[in-house]
C-alpha cells in the first residue's frame, strides 16, 4: 500500500512516532508524553534532558529523514496490562505508566471526554504497543506499514505544555509538526501560515496599540488601549442602536451573584470546572458570573408579566468570567474575562419564528457592517434516539425544531443540519463564517431554551387568564466582543473599515510653513464630523507617509504649496500607490458617505 492510500490522519500519527523515535536517538533518557494528530499535522510532548533550540528542530528533521530512509516497519504487539506496566517501568517511562495505571483503575486514559485514548477502548485488560526499529510506544494505532510510507513533513515550533493540561503537573516540551501527502499541499499550507502570521491579532494588536495583556493584572484579562477602546465603543454603539430600534431594552447587572442563583440555573452543577471559586462575603458564598442569563431572568421575574408584555427583549453588554487554563489562553480569542453582546427574549411559542427571523436579520446587518460576507448557518437538532441527553418531551422538540426550520426557510437561508448537536434544553442556530484565510468560526448563536423557564418557574398570564410558561431565546449577534474584535483585526489585517478607524484622515504637512494650513484643514475636517489628525512632527514627508501606512489609516492628505494655496487636495488612499486630486468639498462628501454606509 502506498502512502497516498493511507488516510492522512494515519500518516500524521505515524509521523509523530517517527519524531519520537528521532528524539530518543538524539536525546537518550527522554521521557515520552503523548503524540496525537491535530489539524494539518501532529505534536508530541517530551520530558527532555535539556531545553531545545530552533536549531534542534533541523537536527530532528534530518534524523527523521534518516529513519524514513531506513524503512523501519511499524509492528503492533499486544501485552497484558500488568506486563505493559512492567515493560514501561523498566524503560523509565513514567508518563506511559501513569496512563496504563489509569486504564487499569478507570477503564480509560482520557482526562477529558474530548481527548483521544492511547489504547483500545473496551479492552482495558490489554495494551497495544508499536515498534518502529528500536523505538517502542504505547499506542492503539493504526499506522502505515513502514517509515517509507510517511509523506512530506515539517517541524514548526517548540512550546511548553503541562502534562495532561494541568498546572499541577510537570511542564513538558511540545514539538509541533505539519504532515501532508504531497509537497504542494505543504507549500500551500506554509504560505497560508505566513499570511496568518501577518494577520495575527496579537501582533497587530501590539503594532496598532489596540490592547495589551499585563502579567501584573493577570493572564487572559486584556486591557483595552485608547485606539482599541474607541473601536470597541463604535462596535457596541452600532449594535446597541440597532437593537434599541428593534425593541430591545438595555439593562446593567452585577458581575457577581449569590452561589444559590447558579444552583437554581444549574450552572454550578454542570459548569463548575469553568467557574471561579466562590467568594466568601459575610459568611455567604458569591460567584463571578459565568453567564448573564440568570440575572436577566431575575429581571423578568421582577413583576407579573402578561401576554401583552411579550416578547420581552432584555439586552446587555455583560462581562462574564470563565476559568480557562493558562495553556489554553490565546490573545483575545481565549480569555478569562470577556463581554457578551447578550440578550434574552421571553416570548410565547407562537412568537418563536418571528423572533428568530428578526435575530437572523440583525446578525446579517452586523456582519455586513463589519465586512464579513462568507457565512452560513448550522441548525443544531436533537438526536431523537438519545433520551438521556435531551429533555424528554418529543412534542416540544418537534414544535421548536419546526419553528427554527420555518425561520430559516422564510429567509431562504443557507444552512446545514447537525443532528445531536443541540443543547440539552432546545435546538439552536449557529452562525458560521469563514475568514480571509479560509478558517471557519462560530461567531453568533440563537438558542431556544425550555429548561431555564421551568427551573425558575417563569410565568405569564395568557389571553385566557391562565398562567403559561414562556420560551427563552438566548442570542448574541457579536458573541464575545473580544473574540469578534480579534476576528475583525485578522479579517481586515488591521485595516479597519472607515467607520471603525480611530483616525480616518491623516493630514501631513510637507514642511514647517505648511503646518498652519494643515491645522486649518484638520479643524475643517473635524468640524464636518471626520476624525482627522495632523502630523506635526519634524520628520520627512516620506517617513510620515510610511508611519501613517503602518498605522493603516484610510486616507492621507499631503499639504504642500499647491494644497496650501488652493482648494484641491492630494489624496492618498490606503492600499493604493497612486494619489488622486479632489476638491475639499468632494473629499469631505466622499469620506462622510463611506462612513455612513458602514462597509
Amino acid at each position: 500500500m502506498t502512502k497516498e492510500k493511507y488516510p492522512i490522519e494515519t500518516v500524521r500519527h505515524s509521523t509523530a512516532h517517527i519524531l519520537a523515535a528521532a528524539v530518543m536517538e538524539l536525546f537518550p533518557g527522554t521521557k515520552l508524553g503523548v503524540g496525537p494528530v491535530i489539524p494539518n499535522g501532529f505534536f508530541y510532548d517530551f520530558d527532555l534532558p535539556r531545553p531545545l533550540t530552533p536549531a534542534d528542530l533541523l537536527k530532528l528533521e534530518k534524523r527523521m529523514r534518516q529513519i524514513i530512509a531506513r524503512g523501519d516497519a511499524f509492528v503492533r504487539e499486544e501485552m497484558p496490562l500488568g506486563e505493559a506496566i512492567d515493560f514501561f517501568e523498566k524503560r523509565n517511562q513514567p508518563y506511559k505508566v501513569e496512563l496504563l495505571r489509569d486504564l487499569r483503575s478507570k477503564g480509560t486514559t482520557k482526562v477529558r471526554s474530548e481527548e483521544s485514548q492511547d489504547v483500545d477502548a473496551g479492552r482495558p485488560e490489554v495494551a497495544s504497543v508499536y515498534r518502529t526499529g528500536q523505538f517502542v510506544d504505547l499506542c492503539r494505532g493504526p499506522h502505515v506499514a513502514t517509515s517509507k510510507d510517511i509523506g512530506v513533513f515539517r517541524l514548526t515550533k517548540i512550546a511548553g505544555a503541562y502534562w495532561r493540561g494541568s498546572e499541577k503537573n510537570p511542564m513538558l516540551t511540545r514539538i509541533y509538526g505539519l504532515a501532508f501527502g504531497a509537497e504542494t499541499e505543504l507549500k500551500d499550507f506554509l504560505a497560508m501560515m505566513e499570511e496568518a502570521e501577518r494577520r495575527d491579532h496579537r501582533k497587530l494588536g501590539a503594532e496598532l496599540d489596540l490592547f495589551m495583556i499585563s502579567p501584573e493584572v493577570g493572564m487572559g484579562l486584556p486591557l483595552w488601549l485608547p485606539k482599541g477602546a474607541f473601536i470597541r465603543k463604535q462596535m457596541e454603539d452600532f449594535v446597541r442602536g440597532m437593537e434599541e430600534a428593534a425593541g430591545y431594552q438595555y439593562v446593567y447587572t452585577p458581575h457577581i451573584a449569590r452561589k444559590h442563583l447558579y444552583e437554581i440555573s444549574g450552572h454550578w452543577q454542570h459548569y463548575r470546572d469553568s467557574m471561579y471559586a466562590p467568594l466568601d462575603i459575610e459568611g455567604e458564598e458569591y460567584l463571578l458570573r459565568p453567564m448573564n442569563c440568570p440575572h436577566h431572568i431575575e429581571i423578568y421575574r421582577h413583576e407579573q408579566r402578561s401576554y401583552r408584555d411579550l416578547p420581552l427583549r432584555i439586552a446587555e453588554f455583560g462581562t462574564v468570567y470563565r476559568f480557562e487554563k493558562s495553556g489554553e489562553l490565546f490573545g483575545l480569542t481565549r480569555v478569562r474575562g470577556f463581554t457578551i453582546n447578550d440578550a434574552h427574549i421571553f416570548c410565547t411559542e407562537e412568537q418563536i419564528k418571528k423572533e428568530v427571523i428578526a435575530v437572523m436579520d440583525l446578525v446579517k446587518k452586523v456582519y455586513s457592517a463589519f465586512g464579513f460576507k462568507d457565512y452560513w448557518m448550522r441548525l443544531s437538532l436533537r438526536d431523537p434516539r438519545d433520551t438521556e441527553k435531551y429533555i424528554a418531551d418529543p412534542k416540544m422538540w418537534d414544535r421548536a425544531e419546526d419553528a427554527m426550520r420555518a425561520a430559516l426557510a422564510a429567509r431562504k437561508a443557507k444552512y446545514v443540519s447537525a443532528e445531536g448537536e443541540a443543547a440539552f434544553y432546545g435546538p439552536k442556530i449557529d452562525f458560521q463564517f469563514r475568514d480571509a484565510l479560509g478558517r471557519e468560526f462560530t461567531a453568533s448563536t440563537v438558542q431556544l431554551d425550555f429548561n431555564l423557564p421551568e427551573k425558575f418557574g417563569l410565568e405569564y398570564v395568557g389571553s385566557d387568564g391562565a398562567k403559561h410558561r414562556p420560551v427563552l431565546i438566548h442570542r448574541a449577534p457579536l458573541g464575545s466582543v473580544e473574540r469578534v474584535f480579534a476576528f475583525l483585526i485578522e479579517h481586515h489585517a488591521g485595516a479597519f473599515p472607515l467607520w471603525l478607524s480611530p483616525v480616518q484622515v491623516q493630514v501631513i504637512p510637507v514642511g514647517l510653513k505648511h503646518l498652519r494650513p494643515a491645522r486649518s484643514l484638520g479643524k475643517e475636517l473635524k468640524g464636518a464630523g471626520i476624525r482627522a489628525a495632523v502630523d506635526e512632527g519634524r520628520d520627512t514627508v516620506g517617513y510620515k507617509i510610511r508611519k501613517s501606512e503602518k498605522q493603516k489609516i484610510p486616507y492621507m492628505l499631503v499639504i504642500g504649496d499647491k494644497e496650501a494655496k488652493g482648494r484641491t487636495l492630494t489624496v492618498r488612499i490606503r492600499g493604493k500607490q497612486k494619489t488622486i486630486s479632489m476638491t475639499r468639498k468632494a473629499f469631505i462628501a466622499r469620506v462622510l458617505k463611506e462612513a455612513e454606509r458602514k462597509r
